[in-house]
């Protein structure tokens, strides 16, 4: 498909670096692409950053049928931009779209408006160490309609900008809230899309985290509460002796694209990596046993967190003294290593603008 582009007229003044936080600023333009049953995806552009003129009676704002990605661009030291993965997350878009009875997107079609977007606006990627261009694909139904049912018109729109760290402490140890009140997801829900619902459903969770002074909740199964399954925006990896363990994907937790990346890394550096069932219970003997070692978070925005106190029911563990753990700092380096192009890319993951 063939995507027309409009460049704006009026370029905006880009921030400084150290003035840069997450989800605040945005590019000079955007992409869109509509859907119809007679026409499919069609008019694919590139156009200023702007509004969107919306019907107040549009399905997406009453019942919530959206679903979005995250992804980076990033500048090299010659000043190259490197995209991480990106099929990957059109992969993921285009699963989330059949979970939510959106009409799929074409995988070329996704890959090339965020490629051609990020080119148009590459002077937004900004330089200096630990920031980059965010990429917000979202697609959301548009029908002018009340009645509960699946849209037939919908949007597809991308927008981008410029980012800092995502948590103020970078990559030192973060606390965690395990939540034992709320549900996020259950297996046959939204917790595989990335759908936004998830989102509004982990709300009221992380708002009485940040009030007892943490950074974000760690979910439990919504059936027993007892099972580990990810960070309100994070998957999660606990290393217990010599094993490296994750939460086995089972229907409600997000398959994440740097939680993938970590398990083939960590495979591929000779450890026992497992994904399997885990509770909270195995991790706080574990600590009693003084077998826990590290606990870090997995996702595109932070790369790795690592976990320096878990919460659980008022039992607070600390992990590792408070310190980011060796591994943690392993991943992290190799990871932002192959994206800001330092290091070999070694599994083809970069894909250069």
């Amino acid at each position: 498909m063939k995507i027309s582009i409009e460049m704006t007229k009026s370029p905006k003044v880009k921030p400084h670096s150290d003035q840069l936080v997450f989800g605040r600023t945005f590019s000079d333009h955007m992409f869109i692409c509509d859907y119809s049953p007679e026409k499919g995806w069609h008019d694919a552009r590139i156009i200023p950053y702007q509004p969107l003129q919306i019907d107040p009676s549009i399905m997406t704002i009453h019942y919530g049928q959206s679903i979005f990605e995250g992804l980076k661009a990033y500048r090299t030291k010659d000043g190259q931009v490197n995209l991480y993965r990106p099929m990957e997350n059109v992969k993921r878009l285009i699963t989330s779209c059949k979970r939510l009875c959106i009409p799929p997107i074409d995988e070329e079609l996704g890959i090339e408006a965020i490629k051609k977007l990020v080119e148009i606006d590459k002077d937004w990627v900004p330089a200096e160490e630990g920031t980059s261009l965010y990429i917000r694909p979202f697609i959301f139904a548009t029908d002018p309609y009340l009645g509960v049912k699946p849209s037939d018109t919908y949007s597809f729109v991308i927008i981008t900008g410029p980012v800092g760290a995502y948590y103020k402490e970078g990559v030192n140890p973060v606390k965690i809230y395990v939540e034992s009140n709320y549900v996020r997801a259950v297996k046959g829900g939204l917790g595989e899309a990335k759908a936004s619902a998830n989102y509004a459903a982990s709300l009221k969770a992380q708002e009485e985290a940040k009030e007892k002074g943490y950074t974000q909740v760690l979910w439990l199964d919504g059936v027993e509460k007892k099972y580990i399954e990810e960070v309100g925006t994070m998957n999660v990896f606990f290393i217990i002796g010599d094993e490296v363990i994750t939460p086995e994907l089972n229907g409600s937790i997000l398959p994440g694209i740097t939680r993938k990346s970590c398990v083939e890394l960590i495979k591929s550096w000779g450890y026992k990596m497992s994904e399997r069932k885990i509770t909270i219970q195995e991790v706080y003997d574990a600590h009693e046993k003084g077998l826990l070692k590290e606990v870090f978070g997995t996702g595109t925005a932070a790369v790795i967190s690592p976990v320096g106190e878990l919460n659980w029911n008022g039992h607070i563990i600390k992990i590792n003294d408070g310190k980011t753990g060796a591994i943690s700092q392993k991943i992290y380096d190799t990871l932002t290593g192959i994206q800001y192009g330092v290091l070999p890319d070694e599994f083809g993951w970069i894909e250069r603008i």
